[in-house]
């Protein structure tokens, strides 16, 4: 698991003075990009280098408690399924008081930018998502 942590900006809250529900998409992204810097070459390298990068296929997420201007957020990133060409994060947003905010369920799939198709994951990235891999019965790998 890795966390991310951070604290809410003026930008990003909304007319009812909490954050923007967009943002926790945005939050996640930025989480996403923190463990991806495991990667050889980092994401940035991963990106721009290889021509290879991770496409989202599916995002949904539950709101349990508002963040506000200010707030600081951990953001716990796990993986909870990994797959030949994809892989299903979560993030967990916890206030900086303890309360849990958020839980961001995002699948992602291995995506050849040159060929605009999916691609089987390479192994560094395989590894880093299998170091990440939360162990349980929901778990698995394919």
């Amino acid at each position: 698991m890795v966390t991310y942590h951070r604290r809410v900006r003026l930008e990003e809250i909304d007319v009812a003075q909490i954050v923007f529900f967009a943002r926790y998409y945005a939050y996640a992204n930025e989480a996403m990009e923190l463990l991806c810097e495991e990667l050889d070459g980092t994401y940035v390298g991963y990106i721009t280098q290889r021509k290879l990068c991770f496409a989202t296929v599916k995002m949904a997420c539950e709101f349990s408690a508002s963040l506000r201007y200010g707030d600081t957020v951990d953001i716990a990133v796990s993986v909870v399924r990994l797959g030949t060409k994809s892989a299903t994060l979560v993030y967990n947003f916890t206030r900086g008081d303890g309360v849990a905010s958020a839980v961001i369920t995002h699948t992602v799939v291995s995506f050849d930018i040159a060929a605009r198709a999916s691609c089987a994951m390479p192994r560094d990235a395989r590894a880093m998502f299998e170091r990440h891999l939360v162990s349980g019965t929901d778990a698995r790998t394919d």
